[in-house]
């Protein structure tokens, strides 16, 4: 079992920049590819980045591609999503995921979740 927990947000002015951070727990959790999805009331919840346990290549979505850089440190079981020149179209909840099996962009291929942070951001 891996218990995440999300910090980071807040409100933030369109343009500025935020970085969130996943703790996570458990004895497996530096073999297991990360994501970042976000979810709001008229989206749902969606694909963000991932990044796998090498630290390897890491697959974003194209709305946040040259903005958003997820990272990890797996010695401190953490993972971190830098957001900049963020868009009031970036406000949602942000979950960190722990990948189980399947499709990287697919929520069904993940089994665990944090409780979500929130990001805002103002025009």
């Amino acid at each position: 079992q891996v218990q995440l927990v999300e910090s980071g947000g807040g409100l933030v002015q369109a343009g500025g920049s935020l970085r969130l951070s996943c703790a996570a727990s458990g004895r497996t959790f530096s073999t297991y590819t990360m994501a970042w999805f976000r979810q709001t009331p008229g989206k749902g919840r969606e694909f963000v980045a991932a990044i796998p346990w090498s630290g390897g290549s890491t697959p974003y979505a194209d709305s946040v591609k040259g903005r958003f850089s997820i990272s990890r440190d797996n010695a401190k079981n953490m993972v971190y999503l830098q957001m900049n020149s963020l868009k009031p179209e970036d406000t949602a909840v942000y979950y960190c995921a722990v990948h189980r099996n399947g499709g990287y962009y697919f929520v069904s291929s993940y089994a665990y979740w944090g409780q979500g942070t929130q990001v805002t951001v103002s025009s």
